[in-house]
């Protein structure tokens, strides 16, 4: 594929542009051209997604595109928007909200593409528009990281840099994030009309939805054929399934409000996300989150509170309040069936076995009681399986009760002799991962591209990509966290 430069000045990436999401009106966003970054630079680039959009290698590597995701220049046959939403945060209806410091450019590939970081907005409230280097690495890296676990996500392109200043907590510089997903709509969005008694517009909203995204909602029986209500169902199913998948690989978004969700159960807008260390239950990993209400035991119940919200801004379409309730009710059930599906596969077993449910609360319980590494816990555990060697210490020398982890393992032993059929040693180290982007990793690229080194950008997305494998030559990064790894502060500025 070639990349042309249109006498205007346009560049054409050979993609067949469908921006449908600009073509519901002036209700819904506001056209708006990005502000250019001053002499922009490339900081990391995925080639996996580049090969999803149809954009070959040539293109990654030239000028022209660099220009393009830093906005200086236009894509031919995009129309960048910044849309308007709404919204509850920390619980809290916050109202109009909307795309303060990312553009839509279009739709291409079956993927939406935005610049995120691309200036000022008339939804920029207080800020500038920009994003910051910092925040830009980590919501690229860990954009990747995500789905490398096989876990729903949004997907990043690109990251561009520039020493342009910018001022958060301490003077900082710019950057541009290029992230893509079949659709960036938000619960926000259906809370935006629905606030504003825009019900004409809240139904264009949803119809879009139905026949872009959820088509078969349209021939759904349940819910007296309700197709509002049938999509609040998969929504919720979506929803219940993406958060079940967090939880077993100790993923902490931070900042689940309801503008923060997507219409496709996505995990969506990186800001102070982590991957636990230690494991604690009622770990917060959001510096700006006072009350704990995004702790990490918390997520599933948010993430129900979030979908009732969605169902509240859907009664004007559903109307009938028990459709709407029948819809979200699932949810406990999807998600504790997707957990304990999980977190079997986590213990070795390709289909949920009753007996692993108290195998995994307890064992949940001693990492809790001994602060044991999460991600390395079940990588040893795994390997562990896999050898059954019996002057393997490994797994027990992570816990300072070691009488409870050997009764804990002894009845492991126990059921995997009893369900041996069903055991797949190789399935473990294919669920538990070996890396994670840890906060002090995402650090260290970080620091790194600060002093215009991106190697450690590079090396871990490749790691991130395949999480599973071993890596041998990059083996530093599923090392324990430094002890310098607790002073690092994430908050909604991240």
């Amino acid at each position: 594929m070639t990349m042309a430069t249109h006498s205007q000045g346009d560049i054409d990436l050979g993609m067949p542009w469908d921006n449908s999401f600009f073509h519901l009106g002036e209700d819904f966003h506001v056209p708006l051209a990005p502000v250019p970054l001053p002499d922009p630079y490339w900081v990391g680039r995925s080639a996996l997604v580049a090969r999803d959009m149809g954009l070959s290698t040539a293109q990654m590597e030239s000028h022209a595109l660099l220009l393009a995701v830093s906005g200086n220049r236009k894509i031919a046959g995009t129309t960048p928007l910044a849309s308007v939403y709404s919204g509850h945060q920390f619980g809290v209806w916050a109202g109009q909200l909307g795309d303060g410091r990312t553009l839509l450019l279009g739709e291409a590939a079956g993927r939406e593409m935005q610049l995120k970081g691309a200036g000022l907005t008339p939804f920029s409230r207080m800020g500038d528009g920009r994003a910051v280097l910092r925040s830009s690495i980590r919501e690229f890296l860990c954009s990747e990281a995500m789905h490398g676990l096989g876990i729903p996500t949004t997907r990043a392109l690109c990251v561009v840099g520039s020493d342009a200043p910018i001022f958060r907590e301490t003077r900082e510089t710019a950057a541009v994030v290029t992230r893509v997903a079949p659709s960036f709509i938000r619960f926000g969005h259906f809370e935006h009309f629905c606030h504003h008694d825009q019900h004409a517009q809240l139904k264009v909203l949803a119809d879009y939805c139905l026949d872009r995204l959820y088509p078969a909602c349209r021939e759904d029986v349940r819910f007296d054929g309700n197709p509002y209500a049938a999509l609040l169902a998969e929504v919720t199913a979506r929803t219940a399934e993406l958060i079940a998948q967090w939880q077993s690989v100790g993923f902490c978004h931070g900042v689940m409000n309801t503008d923060n969700m997507s219409i496709l159960g996505l995990t969506i807008d990186y800001g102070p996300f982590q991957f636990m260390d230690a494991y604690d239950p009622a770990h917060v990993c959001n510096h700006s989150d006072t009350q704990g209400r995004y702790a990490f035991q918390k997520q599933p119940h948010v993430a129900y509170w979030n979908l009732f919200c969605l169902g509240q801004a859907l009664m004007p379409l559903i109307d009938v309040q028990e459709n709407a309730l029948a819809a979200l009710e699932p949810f406990k059930d999807i998600y504790a069936r997707a957990f304990a599906r999980r977190m079997s596969a986590k213990l070795g077993f390709a289909e949920p076995v009753d007996a692993c449910k108290p195998l995994t609360e307890d064992i949940l319980a001693l990492l809790a009681a001994d602060r044991v590494d999460f991600t390395i816990f079940w990588r040893r555990l795994s390997h562990w399986v896999r050898e059954r060697r019996t002057d393997d210490d490994s797994v027990r020398d992570l816990f300072l009760n070691r009488s409870a982890i050997d009764a804990w393992l002894l009845s492991y032993s126990e059921l995997l002799a009893q369900y041996g059929r069903g055991l797949e040693a190789d399935l473990m180290v294919k669920t538990n991962p070996r890396y994670v982007l840890r906060n002090h990793l995402g650090e260290l690229a970080i620091r790194a591209a600060q002093a215009k080194d991106f190697s450690v950008v590079a090396n871990l997305l490749a790691v991130l990509e395949r999480p599973f494998d071993e890596h041998p030559e990059h083996a530093a990064f599923a090392d324990f966290p430094p002890d310098w790894a607790q002073g690092i502060s994430v908050s909604c500025s991240s």
